[in-house]
């Protein structure tokens, strides 16, 4: 028998709501109106309502592919909900492995967990309604770690059954793809304000597919304190919305959070005090060491002229905000703590891809040092900038690969490098090759030199700042007036903003896009609001790349923030209760609405 009973889960029985409701919900052209009862209705809530209305139900992102829906919802018994797991299509005596198999677990927990925020601190009337029993076949049995080559698809069917059983079959050909199936399914359950009953669709058929290989976030957690439980609710939120990628901008000048088994030295001077050290997670970590800038804070005991012009002032000659600092890319000793560096974040992440940062490089930071400008000159160059480009692409970033590439027990794998000076037009393919390198954009989507890249063949990844920076448009922290990058972005701007529009050829060296807070006016406690909702809408765009603008995600949209709440994130508001609980009387124009299913 090649299925298996993975976990039955037992969710306690609760009091349903009082009777004698007087409101109902009813689907009209694909919105929900509140409207009275009349005698011979039966009341719905609104969540059910919603459910069954609109053509995508509130499924976010948006599936890609093949979607029938019922209008019709069952009672669900949420005393009785079983996995089964079935290891694979083939009749080939491959079994299921350890890793895959704590995955699944971990997949099944987390669907629990989904269905207990549908129904906490709700009242239950007498348990009712159908058994679950959902089966997960997955092809690739082994296949345990997320790369860019990864097959996240799935199909799911939904069936009610004549014998009280809601069957829902879940078929993909590795874990990541069951795992968005069972995120998708977890989605068409919801709770009956009106009759107290957990519901769920009653017959449903779904095939799903990403458009992007990599849909990330990234967060800075150096420039201030993160706890683990703030970064944990924003993997929860990624989860929910189909993310893959956590980049992690984990060290910056500021401090050095990050807790070096090899130099434990540099979180013991640079971390903000000895408890406040960032531990790594289960969900797929592109760790960031950016260098050779963006250094200085637990730097302090790797000696002289290791790094320069740390705390330098005026800061504004020496970087692009305070405190300074920069590594010497003429120290050997700057290559041996890098390699312990390196070392570590694979010891912990083991990724299959790696960023090194490399941006805003200040070349009058390293021309402030006589031992570089010394170093320098016995090379036989001279001191202007296109020579501290030499230095920076032909030195440093060579000897700093092969120190990665070490760390990978030799064997290379692909980088990714911000935009920057070494990036610019005429300079990228003279000192990086793009079967290595990844160039994420961090400029805003009209910049000239993004068709350069993808002519001499780089693969690219967007976080144009002009739509994806979410720090962006609060008051400024260096000065007077708003921060560099305002004005604040809205969640449709994040919708619109498609990477294929913005590049229009070669689209295959599109990877995705990430969105990204930059943690300067950010802690723990503003970062949920931060990253959601307006994660939910990049979500959306890498997953389904819809033709559609904004207007139609905007119902689902506010659905999908009704669902963080429920998982304990805590998102912005993107409008009144009031417009949530009254569809399409909000909006500045009262346009009518396509792709209703009632």
């Amino acid at each position: 028998n090649k299925c298996s009973l993975l976990t039955h889960l037992t969710i306690l029985s609760l009091y349903r709501t009082e009777e004698g409701q007087v409101w109902t919900w009813k689907c009209n052209t694909g919105r929900c109106q509140k409207q009275l009862l009349e005698n011979d209705e039966k009341a719905q809530g609104l969540d059910v309502c919603k459910l069954t209305c609109d053509k995508y139900s509130v499924l976010l992102p948006r599936p890609t592919g093949k979607v029938e829906l019922s209008n019709t919802v069952v009672p669900l018994n949420y005393n009785s909900i079983t996995i089964i797991f079935c290891r694979s299509f083939m009749n080939d005596g491959r079994t299921l492995s350890d890793e895959v198999n704590h995955l699944v677990f971990e997949a099944g927990e987390i669907f629990r967990n989904q269905i207990t925020s549908t129904i906490k601190n709700k009242k239950y009337r007498e348990i009712v309604g159908k058994e679950l029993q959902v089966t997960i076949t997955i092809q690739d049995s082994n296949a345990r770690s997320l790369t860019l080559e990864s097959d996240e698809s799935y199909e799911i069917h939904i069936a009610e059954d004549p014998d009280d059983v809601i069957s829902a079959k879940i078929a993909s050909p590795t874990f990541f793809g069951s795992r968005h199936g069972l995120e998708t399914l977890g989605q068409l359950i919801t709770y009956d304000h009106v009759s107290g009953d957990l519901m769920i669709m009653s017959n449903a058929t779904i095939t799903d597919a990403p458009v992007y290989p990599y849909r990330s976030l990234v967060l800075d957690t150096a420039r201030n304190f993160f706890s683990v439980a703030s970064i944990k609710r924003t993997l929860d939120g990624m989860a929910a919305s189909k993310l893959n990628t956590f980049h992690w901008h984990i060290t910056d000048s500021h401090s050095f959070p990050l807790q070096s088994e090899t130099f434990p030295k540099l979180s013991q001077y640079g971390a903000y005090t000895p408890q406040q050290v960032n531990i790594d997670h289960w969900i797929r970590v592109i760790p960031e060491f950016d260098a050779p800038a963006h250094v200085g804070e637990g730097w302090q005991w790797a000696g002289p002229n290791v790094t320069v012009c740390v705390n330098a002032q005026p800061w504004d000659k020496y970087c692009v905000e305070p405190p300074c600092g920069q590594l010497n890319p003429t120290n050997d000793t700057v290559y041996e703590i890098l390699s312990g560096i390196y070392k570590d974040m694979f010891t912990l992440f083991s990724p299959d891809v790696f960023h090194m940062g490399g941006d805003e490089v200040n070349f009058d930071c390293w021309r402030s040092s006589e031992e570089i400008v010394n170093w320098m000159t016995k090379q036989g160059w001279g001191n202007m900038d296109a020579d501290f480009l030499k230095l920076w692409g032909d030195v440093f970033q060579k000897k700093a690969f092969e120190k990665v590439v070490e760390a990978n027990g030799g064997k290379k794998l692909p980088i990714v490098l911000w935009t920057s000076h070494l990036t610019e037009k005429g300079y990228v393919d003279r000192y990086l090759d793009n079967d290595t390198y990844i160039i994420q954009i961090w400029t805003t989507g009209k910049d000239e030199v993004i068709a350069e890249l993808v002519n001499k063949g780089f693969r690219v990844i967007f976080s144009n700042y002009d739509a994806l920076y979410f720090d962006c448009g609060f008051g400024s922290w260096i000065g007077e007036g708003n921060n560099w990058c305002s004005p604040y972005i809205g969640w449709q701007k994040v919708y619109q903003n498609d990477p294929y529009a913005i590049l229009t050829e070669l689209k295959k060296l599109v990877l995705g896009a990430e969105a990204a807070v930059w943690s300067e006016q950010v802690d723990e406690s503003s970062l949920d609001g931060r990253f959601w909702p307006r994660a939910a809408a990049l979500a959306e765009r890498l997953w389904t790349n819809p033709e559609e603008n904004w207007k139609e995600a905007e119902y689902r949209m506010l659905a999908h923030r009704e669902r963080l709440v429920q998982r304990g994130i805590q998102p912005e508001a993107l409008e009144p209760q009031w417009c949530f609980q009254n569809e399409g009387y909000c909006s500045v124009r009262n346009s009518s609405r396509t792709g209703g299913r009632q």
